[in-house]
Order: structure tokens, then C-alpha cells, then sequence
């Protein structure tokens, strides 16, 4: 079981590893023909799809309480310092103890779309070095192995800052940086999506999580662990962080979650 998956939840647990294609050439690398060319009729240029409709709709923030301007969102790749100063309005200054210190919005889109696959790249994850390693239990070297209880307390305080957080202001930075969140979403290779859809249809794959049966059964078959349970095993990145923190610790992010979802779609 790879505990540096376990890097990544710090607020409302919410994207995709970038896509694209090559273009090889051919027509440099071809020898001149000797015919005379024929006349072909002009290829027809396919347009792009038109974005479709959101399905859960948001609409950013753009003006303050008092009905002044705010100030403008910076560009997305200078952002970083404007979105931790809002994060720890929120979570207070630790959270900054907590994060990566660049391309903080890009990691953060990028984890919450990869919750939903096998692996999170330790390389976009928004989140650095939880304290402690992970803890399994074994009557000895070779096994059997369970998942810790003691294992829990690592998670403490990235479960804390989740279940004190006040869901409405973190409604209202969300939808604040919401611009930022879409361009990012956009440039990792989705034009035509919305980066809220995503972030509900994650929400709603996370509250999917099955209950197991404790203690958790765990295999070593090389240096990391797995869940001997091979539906477990199956689970996604996300369902899978469930489970390792704890029954009681994933109740305060479900409950978390279904709050934000509410608000959000």
C-alpha cells in the first residue's frame, strides 16, 4: 500500500494528468512525385464541439459584501500567494505548513480529478509530508498485517481543518477562485468540460465508499502495502484515502462533502 497517496486531502478533499497527441509529419518525409498532381477538392476542416452546458452551473464571485469591485484575480500562473492567503483566512496560518509552495491551484485541479482513478502522481499533489510513516500491525515479520488504529492520528490535523471548516465561506472562496479553477481545468486537457461537473461527480464518487470490516487486512507482497481484500484493493485513490484514515475520521469528510455539495450544484 503506497502511503504517499495519503498526501492529499487538506480542504473540502476535492483534478486529470494532461493530455494530448503528437503530429508526426509525413508529407516532408515523402519523395517528390513525379506525376503531375491531381485536383482534389479542398478538405473539409471539422469545427471543434461547442462547449456544452454545465450541469451544475456556478456562478463566480465577482463583487465584494459591501458592493465594491474586488480586487482582480491574479493570472494563473501568479496566483499561488493569492489563494494561500485565502486558505488560511479559512483554515488559519497552518495550513500553509501543510501545502506546496508552487503551482498550487494546477495541483489542486489535478488531484481532484485523479481521485477517482487508481494513483495520484505524488508530483501534483497539492499537499506535502504528512508526519510519521504508516503503521501496520503483525504478530510478526512475516504478517498477518492489519491497518493500525494508531495510523489514524497521522490525519488528525488535515480531518480537523475539514470537519471545523465553515462550508459557506468555503463556498464563497470556491466560487471566488472558480475562474482560476476552470483555466486550469481547461489547459489539463478538458475545453469543452466544466471543472464544478468534475468536482461533483468526484464529491458523489467518494460518498460511494464502502464500509470493511475492521481491522483491515493488509498483504506486503513487496515494499508496500496492499488490502489483502482485492475489492478494496480495486478502489480508487480517493475511496481508497477513505478507508486509511479511519471510519470516524471519514464520516466528519462524508459529512463535509455532502455540505459542499449542496452548495455547489
Amino acid at each position: 500500500m503506497n502511503d504517499r497517496e495519503l498526501k492529499m486531502l487538506v480542504y473540502f478533499v476535492l483534478i486529470a494528468i494532461l493530455g494530448g497527441a503528437a503530429w508526426y509529419i509525413w508529407d516532408d518525409l515523402r519523395p517528390v512525385a513525379t506525376a503531375p498532381a491531381l485536383d482534389r477538392p479542398e478538405p473539409v476542416v471539422e469545427e471543434a464541439p461547442a462547449p456544452r452546458e454545465p450541469i451544475h452551473p456556478i456562478d463566480p464571485i465577482g463583487t465584494s459584501k459591501a458592493g465594491g469591485e474586488l480586487v482582480p484575480l491574479p493570472a494563473l500562473d501568479e496566483s499561488d500567494g493569492y489563494f494561500l492567503l485565502a486558505l488560511a483566512d479559512i483554515f488559519g496560518a497552518d495550513v500553509g505548513r501543510l501545502l506546496v509552495n508552487e503551482a498550487l491551484i494546477d495541483k489542486f485541479v489535478a488531484t481532484v480529478d485523479n481521485l477517482t482513478r487508481s494513483d495520484v502522481a505524488e508530483k501534483i499533489r497539492p499537499v506535502g509530508t504528512l508526519a510519521g510513516e504508516f503503521i501496520a500491525d503483525a504478530a510478526n515479520t512475516k504478517g498477518p498485517y492489519y491497518l493500525s488504529p494508531d495510523n489514524y492520528a497521522r490525519y488528525e490535523t488535515l480531518v480537523s481543518l475539514v470537519a471545523s471548516a465553515d462550508l459557506d465561506v468555503v463556498t464563497a472562496m470556491y466560487r471566488r477562485f472558480y475562474p482560476l479553477f476552470q483555466k486550469s481545468y481547461k489547459r489539463l486537457g478538458y475545453p469543452n468540460a466544466y471543472f464544478n461537473d468534475r468536482v461533483v461527480e468526484v464529491i458523489d464518487h467518494l460518498l460511494e465508499t464502502p464500509e470493511a470490516e475492521t481491522p483491515i487486512r493488509l498483504v506486503r507482497p513487496h515494499v508496500l502495502y496492499e488490502f489483502a481484500d482485492p475489492d478494496l484493493e480495486s478502489l480508487s485513490s480517493g475511496q481508497k484515502l477513505l478507508l486509511r484514515v479511519g471510519s470516524e475520521h471519514a464520516a466528519y469528510i462524508k459529512r463535509a462533502l455532502r455540505g459542499l455539495r449542496s452548495r455547489i450544484t
